[in-house]
C-alpha cells in the first residue's frame, strides 16, 4: 500500500471519526434541552396555576442606594503582591481590597464590604464610571425588592431616605416614605463571570463583590418616619431588610444597639394578621449577628437567605462563630438540614421570648435550586407554587429577559438528591413535574411541628447579565405567591 493510500484511508477515518463525535455531542445537546425545555415547561404550568387574584399589601424597609456596575477586571488588576487572599471585616487600603476581593472570589463567594476611606471610595467609584460599559441603576435590598413586589402586582409602601433623583427611578406605584437625602449611598458592584480568570485563580460561579461608604443606609434613617404611616396602612407583609448595613458600624455600637431596638419595637408592633418576613445578607461581624438573634429573630415568621447565609446563621448560631465563605454549590441535602436545624433552635430559643412569634416559614434560594420549609397549616400558602416561581425569577432576573431561552439554560441540580445527610430518602427529578414536596415531622424543644418541604430546579442562566439583586428579586417572588 502505497503512503498517498495510507494516508487517505487515515483521512477517511479521520473525516468519520470527526463526523461520529460530531453526532454524538450533537445527539446529547438535542437531549439536553429537551430535558431543560420540559422542566420549563413544568415549573411554568405551576407558576401560571397559582397567579394571585388579590394585590396583597407590603411594606418593606430600609434604605436605598445608587448601584455602580462595573466588571471586576477592568477595576482591579491583580498583581502577587497582594497574596495572600484574605478577609477584612471592613476595609481601608487598596491592598485590602484586592486581598479580600481575591478571598471571595475564588470561592465564586457573593460578599458586601463597608470601606472606610472615604477618599479612596470615591477615586474607585469615578475610576469606574469612566468605563463605557459601566452603568448605574436604583439598588439596596428593599428598593429591589419593592419592585419586584411592585411588578407582581402587589400594593407596596417603601421604608427609605433617597435624593429626588433617585425617587424618579422607583415607580409610581410604589409610596415611597423616608424623607429626602443630600446625597445618596453608593455601592459599588464589582461583577464576574462563571469561570473567570484572575491571577492563578479562576471563579466556580458568577458572582459580585460590593463595597460601599454609607451614610444614610446605617442608620436605618426612614425609620421613624415608617413608624408613622405603617399603622395606617396595615400590611398584610412586613418585610425588614438592609440590617447588614450596619456591620461594621461607624457611628458607634451603643448607638447601632438603639437602632435594632427600634426595629424590633416596629416588628413587635405589627398586627397579628401581619407577616412579618427577614432578609438575611451578607454579615460579618460577630456581634451584630448575636443581636439579630435576640433582637430580629424571634418576631420574624419568615426567613429568607442565600447558601452562604443559611451556613453563616447555622455557624453564629450553633457553635458562636462567622462562617465568611461557604461552598457555592452545596448539595441539597446539606442545605436541607441547615435549614432543620435553624427551625429547631429557632423555634425553641424564642419560646421564652416575649411578644415572639412562630417561625413558620424558610427559604433558601442558591445557583442550582430552590428549598422551601413551611409548617403545615400556618399562614403560608402555595408551597410549590412559590418554589416554581422563585426558581423562574432566578433566571429571569440573572439574564435580564422576561421570556426564558433554553439556549441560554442549564440544569446543574443533580438528576436525584438526598433529603438529609443523617437518615434521608433519595428523590429522583421529574422533569415533568419538576417540583417535589414532602411532608416531615421536626421537633422544637417538646413540641413536634408538621413541615412541608418543597425543592425547585433553578434553570441556571448560562449569559449572566446582571448577579447583584438576585437574591432579593428571587425572595419577593417566593414571597408573593404565599402571602
Amino acid at each position: 500500500m502505497t503512503m498517498a493510500s495510507k494516508q487517505l484511508k487515515f483521512g477517511t477515518f479521520l473525516t468519520i471519526l470527526v463526523v461520529l463525535i460530531a453526532l454524538f455531542f450533537r445527539h446529547n445537546n438535542d437531549e439536553l434541552q429537551i430535558r431543560v425545555t420540559r422542566v420549563l415547561h413544568g415549573l411554568e404550568n405551576i407558576e401560571t396555576k397559582n397567579e394571585i387574584k388579590v394585590r396583597p399589601k407590603v411594606a418593606i424597609g430600609y434604605g436605598a442606594c445608587t448601584d455602580v456596575f462595573i466588571e471586576a477586571k477592568y477595576l482591579l488588576h491583580y498583581s502577587s503582591e497582594i497574596e495572600p487572599p484574605e478577609h477584612f471585616d471592613e476595609i481601608s487600603t487598596y491592598e485590602e481590597l484586592m486581598k479580600s476581593f481575591a478571598y471571595y472570589f475564588r470561592h465564586g463567594a457573593a460578599s458586601e464590604r463597608y470601606m472606610n476611606n472615604e477618599k479612596l471610595f470615591d477615586e474607585l467609584v469615578k475610576k469606574a464610571k469612566s468605563f463605557p460599559s459601566s452603568y448605574s441603576a436604583i439598588g439596596g435590598n428593599a428598593p429591589i425588592m419593592a419592585m419586584r413586589f411592585a411588578k407582581e402586582g402587589c400594593d407596596v409602601l417603601l421604608a427609605s431616605k433617597m435624593t429626588r433623583s433617585l425617587k424618579i427611578m422607583i415607580p409610581d406605584s410604589i409610596q415611597i416614605v423616608g424623607g429626602d437625602a443630600d446625597r445618596d449611598d453608593v455601592h459599588l458592584i464589582l461583577e464576574y463571570k462563571r469561570g473567570e480568570k484572575w491571577g492563578p485563580y479562576t471563579t466556580p460561579r458568577a458572582n459580585r463583590f460590593i463595597i460601599h461608604n454609607d451614610a444614610n443606609n446605617p442608620t436605618i434613617s426612614s425609620l421613624e418616619y415608617f413608624d408613622n404611616l405603617l399603622p395606617e396602612y396595615k400590611p398584610d407583609l412586613f418585610v425588614v431588610s438592609g440590617i447588614q448595613m450596619m456591620d461594621s458600624y461607624p457611628f458607634g455600637k451603643g448607638i447601632r444597639s438603639a437602632r435594632i431596638d427600634k426595629i424590633m419595637n416596629q416588628m413587635i408592633n405589627q398586627a397579628p394578621t401581619t407577616k412579618i418576613h427577614f432578609e438575611m445578607a451578607s454579615f460579618v461581624e460577630k456581634d451584630l449577628l448575636v443581636e439579630l438573634q435576640t433582637k430580629v429573630l424571634p418576631f420574624a415568621d419568615s426567613l429568607g437567605m442565600n447558601e452562604q447565609e443559611v451556613a453563616n446563621l447555622y455557624h453564629s448560631i450553633n457553635y458562636g462563630n462567622v462562617s465568611f465563605v461557604a461552598d457555592s454549590t452545596p448539595r441539597v441535602a446539606t442545605i436541607l438540614d441547615y435549614m432543620r436545624v435553624l427551625f429547631k433552635l429557632i423555634r425553641t430559643k424564642s419560646m421564652h421570648v416575649k411578644h415572639a412569634r412562630d417561625l413558620t416559614r424558610i427559604h433558601v434560594h442558591t445557583l442550582a435550586y430552590q428549598a422551601i420549609l413551611t409548617v403545615k397549616n400556618s399562614k403560608w400558602k402555595n408551597t410549590m407554587a412559590a418554589a416554581a416561581k422563585a426558581s423562574l425569577v432566578a433566571h429571569r432576573h440573572v439574564c435580564g429577559t422576561s421570556i426564558i431561552d433554553v439556549n441560554k439554560a442549564a440544569l446543574i441540580m443533580d438528576e436525584s438528591f438526598t433529603t438529609s445527610k443523617v437518615s434521608g430518602k433519595r428523590i429522583p427529578l421529574d422533569i415533568e413535574n419538576p417540583v417535589s414536596c414532602w411532608d416531615e415531622i421536626l421537633k422544637a424543644n417538646t413540641t413536634e411541628y408538621t413541615v412541608e418541604i418543597c425543592v425547585a430546579p433553578v434553570l441556571v442562566c448560562t449569559e449572566a447579565s446582571q448577579t447583584a439583586g438576585g437574591g432579593d428579586n428571587i425572595s419577593s417572588a417566593g414571597l408573593v405567591l404565599q402571602i
